[in-house]
């Protein structure tokens, strides 16, 4: 019988072809007793070895402050593993082959003599596995510490050695702004060559963030669509609904921008838009991001103004109801401070490809829910041949959706034909699922990139040039808002979708978000729950978000009713023609229903409490969900008949 762990080799190796195993090395991590050891490197180092991508002449070595013996580190690695691997059952047999394999040797990294221990146990173990004198640095270190360990291994002679290969990983962030990264680089760049540095960012390990570039470039229908002339805008958002999360010294430093806008998005951004490579060799593919991300405009203060929002989250409660502190109430943060937790900007990018198409970008802490998607809106197509028929100004842009976490994915959305005698149309979906496609674990993201550097393959890793384009994009923000203190921080509560500027900030271009709405999202409004998958996947693509601040009217007594509204978070009250409250709805709530199912004018106005999110069901699609779900049609007409007596909506 097959083992678990050739099982999995097995689909491992169908799914990607024959791929042999990394090249033979020896990998130092520096600050190997940190988190990024136990949660993210070792996890990876397992799934390379249950997969047979890791080569029989491999050893790691782990050297940190941490006064441990290597039967230590691998007592403390095996508890860890058992916490944080990300595969569905665990493979002993596979675990005991890498930690065999795992040393350690304590240091300061300030101190020459870590590094002579260090250079007696790299050439102990290169001899005895063999490794042919390669070998791989990883520095899961803060960047400050980069050129000192640099400096070091240089003296220990590990820049200039006889046979093999040396290669260095550093993370992020890649420096603070443009004049610390353009010094980092340059820290760098004397002890290492270009060529021998890796810049590693995790979501490049990602599935979904590469299939961008197999997407593109391995389907002909799209890439000639890919273009000014037919796509209207982008939307990229990355929402977490996690705050801090005890990280508050580290991110009070940093913020949204430095810590996911900068480097993630931008990596994302370039990859979604950049011209099609001459082959894929590294350089040829970092070569047109490097072009695009010089081609991204840089703000001027005026524009900075004009066309970024920055948020910082309030006290509020998160999806399952926990009440969440502000940002100003956190562990370590400033009580005072002006650091964002959410941010989204408009960008243009000068090129032949994409002049004039709007790229808005969104990220924010706290938020409503966790997702990373990517939207590619088309553009309208001309609907006068539809004028005469009842799908006339119906018709909406075609999207596409890559999802890239939790869900993978990639979706598209266009109309098609409701079955009967009439013209009426319905936005329906294709979608592919990486679940229901492929056979494969789940990863932490770093298996690809480290496996990329043992075989030498700096695709998926940045250069000097992407981080410092990518900087000078971000730096003219960081010095707007280095000289304006906010004033109207916080702006958002935990567990809203960020601040209401967010929207205003598309809304003026005639756009909206596209907020990617799921299932769970929608059977928390009691109406839409025990509804089948075909009403949720409908309801999904129609409804629309919309954003209130405290104080604000949404409908008015006495209005023509256009649209139903759900609460997804917030608090409203009903008032009569005087003012008087008359009821207060909350959470899972909605109203505007009845002048839809009567057309009539508003029997009350409505008042937001607190700040709202809001799903909105304009008048067309609340008729042709009546008309395609006679069991939800029903519901809210009893609902209706409980909350208005008097009332007697058509039937």
């Amino acid at each position: 019988m097959a083992t678990e762990t050739q099982t999995q080799r097995t689909v491992g190796e169908a799914s990607r072809g024959t791929v042999p195993p990394g090249e033979p090395c020896l990998i130092v991590i520096f600050g190997a007793s940190g988190d990024l050891t136990k949660r993210l490197l070792m996890p990876a180092f397992y799934n390379l070895t249950c997969d047979g991508l890791l080569p029989e002449q491999f050893a790691i070595i782990g050297i940190a402050l941490d006064q441990l013996s290597t039967d230590d580190f691998r007592a403390r690695m095996t508890d860890d593993i058992k916490k944080f691997s990300t595969r569905q059952k665990y493979d002993e047999g596979s675990w005991q082959h890498l930690v065999s394999r795992l040393y350690y040797t304590p240091g300061n990294f300030s101190d020459p003599e870590a590094y002579r221990r260090l250079a007696e146990l790299v050439a102990k173990l290169d001899a005895q596995y063999q490794a042919g004198g390669n070998i791989i640095f990883y520095m899961a270190t803060p960047p400050s510490v980069f050129g000192l360990i640099s400096g070091h291994l240089n003296e220990a002679g590990f820049k200039k050695r006889e046979k093999g290969w040396t290669r260095i990983i550093v993370e992020k962030p890649f420096g603070h702004d443009l004049p610390s990264a353009i010094k980092l680089n340059g820290q760098l760049l004397a002890h290492w060559s270009e060529s021998q540095i890796y810049r590693i960012d995790h979501y490049l390990g990602k599935e979904t963030v590469q299939n961008l570039l197999a997407f593109r470039f391995s389907n002909g229908i799209f890439e000639p669509l890919w273009n000014k002339h037919h796509v209207d805008h982008i939307q990229f958002t990355v929402s977490e609904t996690v705050g801090v999360e005890g990280r508050g010294k580290y991110y009070d430093t940093v913020g949204v921008l430095r810590d996911m806008i900068q480097n993630h998005m931008f990596q994302m951004l370039a990859y979604l838009c950049m011209e099609a490579p001459a082959s894929f060799k590294p350089d040829a593919i970092r070569n047109e991001k490097a072009k695009l991300m010089d081609a991204v405009r840089v703000m001027t203060p005026a524009e900075v103004a004009l066309n970024v929002v920055r948020g910082q989250y309030g006290p509020g409660r998160k999806a399952d109801g926990t009440v969440t502190p502000g940002y100003r109430e956190e562990p370590d943060v400033n009580p005072q401070s002006a650091t964002e937790t959410f941010a989204a900007c408009k960008l243009l990018i000068d090129n032949w490809r994409w002049e004039g198409v709007p790229i808005y970008l969104r990220s924010g802490k706290a938020l409503w829910k966790r997702g990373t998607e990517i939207i590619v809106q088309f553009k309208k197509v001309p609907q006068v041949i539809f004028r005469d028929t009842p799908a006339a100004n119906t018709l909406e842009s075609n999207r596409l959706l890559f999802h890239i976490q939790p869900d993978q994915g990639i979706e598209f959305r266009f109309h098609a034909k409701n079955p009967g005698p009439s013209m009426f149309l319905q936005k329906v979906n294709m979608r592919f699922d990486y679940r229901e496609a492929f056979e494969a674990s789940r990863g932490t993201g770093y298996e690809v990139l480290l496996y990329n550097c043992m075989i030498g393959d700096a695709t998926l890793f940045s250069r000097t040039d992407l981080v410092e384009s990518a900087w000078r994009v971000a730096q003219p923000l960081l010095d707007a808002w280095s000289s304006a203190a906010p004033f109207e921080f916080p702006n958002y509560p935990a567990g809203s979708w960020g601040p209401k500027a967010a929207y205003g900030l598309v809304e003026r271009d005639g756009r909206q978000w596209v907020e990617v709405i799921n299932r769970d999202n929608l059977e928390k409004v009691p109406l839409f729950q025990g509804g089948g998958p075909v009403f949720l996947q409908n309801l999904a693509m129609m409804l629309k978000p919309v954003v209130y601040s405290a104080g604000d009217f949404i409908i008015k007594k006495g209005d023509m009713g256009n649209e139903m509204f759900f609460i997804c978070r917030g608090q409203v009250e009903v008032l009569d023609g005087a003012g008087k409250v008359l009821s207060t709805l909350y959470d899972g709530d909605f109203f505007g229903e009845l002048s839809l199912l009567l057309e009539q004018a508003r029997s009350a106005s409505i008042r937001a409490l607190k700040a709202c999110d809001l799903f909105v069901l304009d008048k067309a699609d609340f008729k042709r969900v009546l008309d395609q779900h006679p069991q939800f049609a029903a519901s809210l007409r009893e609902m209706v008949k409980s909350r208005y007596p008097s009332a007697a909506p058509a039937s």
